[in-house]
């Protein structure tokens, strides 16, 4: 929980008593200012716009400062929530940025895909007003956004927290995703030498090619890794650990502890037929070649395919990724098929309007059950089997039961699948004595993220299989909170 110096308390109650709770409780929340989606799907700029000063001072307002704040409580990586909310209210935008960097390795990263309806603001005393609760999120992106603003002007910034003096002590870090960036930030802090290897050209894993610049620009992302990079946090690009790079030459060059992070980068597919057509492509391979490698950009040449008629499979935030990307690569009909209702769907709220407001149409309660092709081998139409709802599963939701001889045909010439991911198998085929489930996530001591193997500790998608952002930034701060303790016993 939050620590609160007398200084910040008194200007805090001084806060409270300013405004009565009432009128703070009148104060609609604001609204998130967009690009107009007939423009947006022409390009691949960030749909949300951002709050001004003026937004984001009135929507702090709506804060109570709750005396037992349980937003704090659904956040994974425990962010002082009043404390950067009430900074913004009185104008100290750049003291509301430095609380976030206090716990959060990337506060304008969480601001845009980080899925607060679900966690902080799940928890907001709003909620049981039956009033709209605040707007965490939009309020964590302004903060970061207006420090960075201010860092690249070059105007005076605040006085940072006082790193601990290096130890000399180096830890690993394998995959640069929020993870392991998260991981990285928390032990260069305690003054440890981080080094993170990325197998691929590119930091920032997910963050750089699963999730599309409309929604999260890349240059948000390098001011984040610039940020430790003067924290002294070392990155290096195209080094595969399990290939050009093994665990033992990683103790070899002294590394004290290893921290893997390498993420669920391995597609799954539903074994039905057809899944080998031309033009039956998993989202990763689709948002990778689109994001990462610039395919159907001016000047590069990696190839994608560009459908007219496209059908995405799945619910998730990825499926809607890859549904809006399609519609920027040119397609003039995009679907999503979804074998649940759409109140099933796990996809942030915010990004189910998007899509339908840039002209997806959602083909729910339908489950793909074959793919056609054409005399070359192209996919050319898809088999829909109708569904129903069940009996509610292990998660809680409904389940998906078919309706008996109800199967429709819809031509297609590209679909993209999007039901789920596994963990990379490359560093749990390549150490021994590391304990694997059947699913191929890493076994984990559930407290400190330990594996099977001392020093080696792992988090994120590698131990969970697709998750959120923040949940592997989470993993990241425990895993280093967890690793100092046992290098410190060790000294």
């Amino acid at each position: 929980m939050e620590t609160i110096s007398p200084r910040d308390a008194q200007w805090r109650e001084e806060l409270r008593k300013s405004i009565p709770v009432k009128q703070r409780t009148s104060i609609p929340r604001c609204q998130m200012p967009s690009l107009d989606a007939a423009y947006r799907v022409t390009c691949n700029e960030e749909v949300n716009q951002g709050l001004s000063q003026e937004q984001a001072v009135v929507e702090a307002t709506r804060c109570l400062d709750c005396p037992d704040p349980q937003c704090v409580t659904g956040c994974p990586v425990s962010i002082n929530i009043p404390g950067f909310i009430k900074n913004i209210e009185r104008g100290e935008f750049g003291q509301a940025a430095e609380v976030l960097r206090e716990t959060s390795a990337l506060p304008a990263v969480c601001g845009r895909v980080c899925p607060q309806e679900k966690q902080c603001e799940s928890r907001c005393i709003y909620n049981k007003m039956k009033k709209a609760p605040v707007a965490i999120g939009y309020l964590e992106r302004f903060a970061a956004d207006t420090a960075n603003a201010a860092l690249r002007s070059g105007a005076p910034q605040p006085e940072l927290p006082a790193e601990e003096a290096s130890n000399g002590v180096k830890v690993a870090v394998v995959g640069s995703g929020p993870a392991g960036l998260s991981f990285a930030g928390d032990m260069a802090r305690r003054g440890y030498k981080v080094h993170v290897f990325e197998a691929l050209h590119e930091i920032g894993g997910v963050l750089k090619y699963g999730i599309p610049e409309f929604r999260l620009p890349n240059e948000v992302v390098d001011i984040e890794i610039e940020a430790l990079r003067k924290m002294g946090v070392e990155f290096m690009a195209n080094c595969v650990v399990g290939k050009t790079m093994g665990y033992d030459d990683l103790l070899n060059e002294g590394f004290r502890g290893v921290f893997v992070a390498s993420g669920a980068g391995l597609p799954r597919f539903m074994g039905i037929p057809g899944e080998n057509f031309v033009g039956v492509m998993s989202s990763n391979e689709y948002l990778t070649r689109v994001n990462l490698m610039g395919a159907g950009r001016p000047g590069w040449a990696t190839p994608v395919l560009k459908g007219h008629r496209v059908a995405v499979i799945g619910g998730g935030n990825t499926a809607m990724d890859s549904c809006r990307t399609a519609r920027r690569m040119g397609a003039e009909e995009v679907y999503i098929v979804y074998r649940r209702s759409e109140e099933e769907m796990p996809a942030r709220v915010e990004e189910v309007i998007h899509a339908k407001e840039e002209g997806v149409t959602f083909l729910t309660l339908h489950n793909p059950v074959e793919y056609l092709s054409d005399e070359k081998g192209h996919v050319s139409a898809m088999r829909l089997q109708r569904m129903t709802l069940g009996e509610p599963d292990a998660s809680g939701r409904r389940s998906p039961v078919p309706v008996e001889g109800d199967i429709v045909e819809m031509p297609v010439d590209e679909v993209i699948v999007s039901v789920g991911v596994s963990p990379n198998p490359l560093i749990p085929n390549s150490i021994d004595g590391l304990d694997v489930t059947r699913k191929g996530t890493l076994v984990v001591n559930d407290e400190t993220l330990e594996t099977t193997l001392p020093l080696l500790f792992a988090g994120g998608d590698i131990v969970r299989g697709g998750a959120t952002v923040i949940l592997a930034m989470g993993d990241g701060r425990r895993a280093a909170a967890a690793m100092h303790e046992k290098l410190s016993q060790a000294e």
